[in-house]
């Protein structure tokens, strides 16, 4: 991986990354492929429409199915999927964290049962590195050990000291496998974990930035918490982040979150918000959200939104899309999908723009506004 930084406004940050399968610039918004597909789009959606650069694939429900070892021998997630620009692939973490009623953690891993089957799993830090080996993904996130807010110090302190063991276990076993020829261009991020207790986001920042990660990514947040804690704890944290590697918020989340975040120095984002609301009828746009299944729709012939670019708004009109959610239509979930989507990567490119010109203040101001006109 290549990084450079570009230019700084303020906290906010311009960069570029280079992996093995494309450059990336920030701020970023990463498209989740929970199961080697963004849910109603396909490659060339993501590709030649949307021009990503990077989505999200998940290191849990691929090593289900159709299991790693599969998709390794089907030419890894670039081959399998023919989207030959970055994945970056989470731990699976996140997801023991959300079936805890079939999982849990102890000192060397996390014990799971499928929600497929229920067969027994148990991953470690070299198990869930072996797995994105087989997937190929450019960017490989290591297991950490997740909690739920509000959480006692008693458990946050276990959580930050679990997540470092294991992200000094991970670190020695991928530069073991990159000397045996494994791994060689893929990259590895670290989980800074502690909630919003400012001590403890210290002691793991401090931990984990000492050891030689190629990026750093900030998790345990927007699972319960406010969302000025959620701020705060960014932006206390991202002061023990190095200037010299990408900073990666995991899971959020609103525009509102990714403006805010982009202030306080984070560069990379992930969500499923954009395609998770489209498919219930909630429609991203600059004066808002819209809810595409109102009856105050069904003669507006006017687009999604008459700012917007993207290809749903410049060929299909609203009573369309409200006309398409009704009849219960699967072509309203790749259109849907498509606003969201440009809406959100749209946001981070102008963002980055701002950076570049030194007006970040400015977008921030006229990002607001534009709500408030409404």
């Amino acid at each position: 991986m290549k990084f450079k930084l570009d230019a700084v406004d303020g906290n906010a940050r311009a960069c570029t990354i280079q992996t093995a399968h494309s450059t990336i610039q920030t701020p970023i918004f990463m498209p989740v492929g929970t199961s080697a597909a963004v849910k109603a789009l396909d490659t060339h959606d993501m590709r030649e429409i949307l021009d990503t650069q990077i989505i999200l694939a998940n290191t849990y429900h691929l090593y289900l199915r159709p299991g790693d070892e599969t998709i390794a021998k089907l030419g890894k997630l670039h081959g399998f999927t023919k989207y030959d620009r970055s994945f970056l692939t989470d731990s699976g973490g996140f997801q023991a964290f959300s079936l805890s009623d079939i999982s849990k953690a102890d000192e060397k891993g996390i014990m799971f049962r499928s929600h497929i089957d229920g067969s027994k799993h148990y991953f470690t830090p070299s198990k869930v590195l072996d797995i994105q080996y087989n997937l190929g993904s450019d960017i490989m996130m290591i297991l950490d050990d997740l909690v739920a807010l509000p959480a006692t110090k008693k458990r946050l302190a276990l959580s930050i000291d679990r997540t470092s063991r294991w992200a000094e276990e991970s670190i020695t076993y991928h530069r073991l496998k990159q000397s045996q020829g494994i791994g060689i261009d893929q990259n590895i991020f670290a989980i800074i974990q502690g909630g919003i207790d400012k001590e403890f986001r210290k002691i793991s920042a401090e931990s984990l930035c000492a050891m030689d990660f190629d990026g750093f990514a900030i998790g345990g947040l927007s699972v319960g918490e406010e969302n000025q804690a959620m701020y705060d704890t960014v932006e206390y944290t991202t002061r023990f982040m190095p200037k010299d590697k990408p900073r990666y918020l995991m899971g959020v989340g609103t525009p509102e979150d990714l403006v805010e975040n982009i202030e306080r120095g984070v560069d990379m984002f992930d969500c499923v918000m954009p395609t998770r609301n489209a498919r219930n009828g909630t429609l991203f746009t600059s004066f808002g959200k819209l809810n595409i299944k109102s009856a105050r729709f069904k003669l507006d012939d006017t687009p999604i939104d008459p700012a917007c670019d993207c290809y749903t708004c410049q060929r299909y009109s609203r009573a369309y899309l409200n006309h398409l959610y009704r009849a219960k239509e699967l072509t309203y979930f790749r259109l849907a999908s498509l606003h969201n989507l440009h809406y959100y990567l749209s946001l981070v490119k102008e963002a980055r723009e701002a950076i570049l010109k030194g007006q970040f203040q400015a977008f921030k101001r006229e990002f607001y506004a534009k709500r408030e006109s409404r």
